[in-house]
């Protein structure tokens, strides 16, 4: 069974940094992109950031040279370094992957359980 597990969230003041990782564990052969969404209080969840398989990255404008997404494929990981948070920065951290081929079914997509991220000071 293929899980993707998030930790390293907490509360932060602002201006300060937290790093994200999200490890894939189980069977599996390959990950496509990788990416960070999330979701705040009473809103929906949106996108964060994303990282293909050889590296290339995208962001969403808010988070636009505060934040770098980063992967190690030998460890099945994806990173979420957060600087200079703010307030609004504050919500629930899903990692995704688009894509995850396990043998013997279709790839498919996955999302870990999240993790609380809180900016306050």
């Amino acid at each position: 069974q293929v899980q993707l597990v998030e930790s390293g969230g907490g509360l932060v003041q602002p201006g300060g940094s937290l790093r994200l990782s999200c490890a894939a564990s189980g069977s599996f052969s390959g990950i496509a992109t990788m990416g960070w969404y999330r979701q705040a209080p009473g809103k929906q969840r949106e996108y964060v950031a994303i990282i293909t398989s050889g590296g290339t990255t995208d962001y969403a404008d808010s988070v636009k040279g505060r934040f770098t997404i980063s992967r190690d494929n030998a460890k099945n990981t994806v990173y979420l370094q957060m600087n200079s948070l703010k307030p609004e920065d504050t919500a629930v951290y899903y990692c995704h992957a688009d894509r995850i081929w396990v043998l013997g079914t279709s790839p498919r997509p996955y999302w870990g359980q999240g993790t609380q991220v809180t900016v306050s000071s």
